[in-house]
């Protein structure tokens, strides 16, 4: 029996959170430390699943399958494809930077005051979180899916409620009210979503009699899965739904700014970065597959609300006033653009998303963890707090352009490559709703540098005149992020082969081709 490597990368933190949360509450550099360990060992693992992992190989590999609870027809099956593969990948890479980048963001409050925060606990949240995700993108078993894409709810709420932002201006009581409101709504969001999910997941095995990706596609290719029109299209929505909430999709968006704004920076890198990419690679491997003529069906409504959210998120973060919550309505936006590139139905859309998915986990983290390490050292998340910054800490001030200037998707910076691939692969099918996306590339030119000069540039405030440069715990943090952001920008090739022959599998679940030019060549 092969080693069960897919289980082992999911395992592997789930354990190191039980031990990094079991370290005596006494030493808290040990959990650290603990935390960082696991989290480079996880990294190991997953580096191994891209090595071993064959683009012109089977859809699925590294497969796993095992009778669980056989009465219900639930197997524990696992396996990934090359957007499942890329996505862990990114999932592993960013988790050791996590942790670095909130090395102190769990330590006691200042003295004199008596309450503690658990170091340990912050640690092993995170640990937990990143089992959970990583298992959610290898499961191709949808029951198991849905355990864990509800599962890692739970650590994330723990995490936005009780290790909050300490830059706020109303007081620890008012800043406590406040996390408490956004972890809760983060929580009932995500929740309401689950549980249409579930309803959607029974009716799917009352159907097709299976959980599995491989029995319900190979019942759908025997010509044995009878599923009417109807039944697909409420199945789907009910998918969707659950997926859009996660994404975030307008309208369903709200958590994620107070989220955010509330949360640590490197657990706001979290939620955006990594568990917010579940919902988006959901869509591609069960709506697409599970359920194509729906999906197909639903294309227009979805392509309009992606629109809405490209425009809107890109408006709000021009007035945005916090800088914590100007990344999220930024993400918002960038979310929009992703999951256009998904229903545009086009292989160049759906490489551009999937792309997209892994340059923007970077290009997000890079930015946050940066303005992060900003907030930590004025104490403030108010832009107009800022001025100057770049004449007292110019490396910091150097980084934070790269990462905005990433935002802004500016050529040979990874995230215009896959923006670029969306909106082509968009306006190939659908011109006119490519032609307006492009109004979110303007917006995000506005708010990125608006940014950069109201916080970076001008006089110096006497708040940040002290202001003390990136040290090397930080500088280790950023840098790789810098050099993955510009080498990606320039070559993404090593991505693009290892997902474009997934992108085209679902692009045959949906029977979908890519539309041939309307004008022809000249003679």
């Amino acid at each position: 029996m092969s080693f069960p490597l897919l289980t082992a990368t999911a395992a592997l933190p789930a354990v190191g959170a039980v031990a990094t949360a079991a370290v005596p509450a006494a030493r808290r550099t040990a959990a650290k430390w603990l935390a960082l360990l696991v989290s480079l060992a996880t990294l190991a693992l997953a580096i191994t699943i891209l090595v071993r992992f064959d683009p012109g190989g089977a859809r699925y590999q590294l497969t796993e399958s095992h009778a669980w609870i056989a009465d219900f027809g639930v197997r524990y099956e696992l396996g990934v494809d090359g957007i499942a593969v890329a996505l862990v990948a990114l999932t592993a890479l960013l988790i050791p930077f996590i942790v670095l980048a909130g090395w102190n963001d769990a330590d006691p409050l200042e003295t004199g005051s008596r309450r503690w925060r658990p170091t340990q606990g912050f640690f092993a949240l995170i640990l937990a979180v990143e089992a959970t995700v990583i298992i959610s993108f290898e499961a191709t078993d949808v029951f198991v899916f849905y355990i864990f894409f509800e599962a890692m709810l739970i650590p994330m709420y723990f995490l936005i409620g009780g290790f909050g932002d300490r830059a706020h201006a109303q007081g620890e009581a008012a800043a406590s009210t406040q996390r408490s409101y956004a972890a809760v709504k983060f929580l009932l969001y995500n929740l309401v979503g689950g549980l249409i999910m579930l309803a959607a997941v029974i009716g799917l095995y009352v159907v097709a009699g299976s959980f599995s990706l491989a029995d319900i596609a190979h019942a759908r290719a025997t010509g044995s899965l009878h599923m009417a029109t109807s039944t697909e299209r409420w199945l789907f929505l009910g998918f969707f739904f659950a997926f859009a909430v996660k994404a975030p999709l307008w309208p369903l968006h709200t958590w994620l700014p107070n989220a955010m704004q509330e949360a640590t920076a490197p657990v706001a890198v979290l939620i955006t970065a990594v568990v917010d990419k579940v919902g988006t690679f959901a869509m591609l491997r069960f709506c697409l597959q599970l359920f194509p003529e729906a999906s197909k069906w639903a294309t227009p409504a979805i392509l309009v609300l992606a629109l809405i959210s490209i425009v809107y998120g890109a408006l709000l973060a021009v007035g945005q006033r916090d800088i914590k919550r100007l990344v999220a309505y930024a993400s918002i936006s960038h979310f929009g653009f992703i999951i256009m590139g998904i229903f545009a139905m086009t292989s160049q859309g759906q490489s551009g998303a999937t792309l997209y998915m892994v340059n923007h986990g970077i290009s997000t983290a890079a930015l946050m963890l940066v303005a992060g390490f900003l907030i930590s050292r004025r104490g403030s998340r108010l832009i107009a707090d800022y001025g100057g910054v770049q004449k007292v800490a110019p490396v910091l001030a150097g980084t934070f352009l790269i990462g905005s200037l990433a935002t802004l998707s500016l050529p040979g910076l990874a995230p215009f490559v896959s923006e670029f691939l969306v909106l082509v692969g968009t306006f190939t099918r659908y011109p006119a709703i490519g032609i307006i996306a492009t109004i979110g590339i303007v917006l995000a030119a506005l708010y990125t540098l608006v940014l950069y000069q109201r916080t970076m540039t001008g006089p110096v405030k006497p708040a940040v005149s002290a202001m003390p440069d990136l040290r090397a715990r930080e500088l280790v943090v950023v840098a790789p992020l810098i050099v993955l952001l510009i080498f990606l920008g320039v070559y993404p090739k090593p991505v693009t082969d290892i997902v474009n022959p997934a992108v085209k599998q679902t692009m045959s679940d949906v029977h979908k081709t890519d539309p041939k030019p309307s004008v022809e060549a000249a003679k």
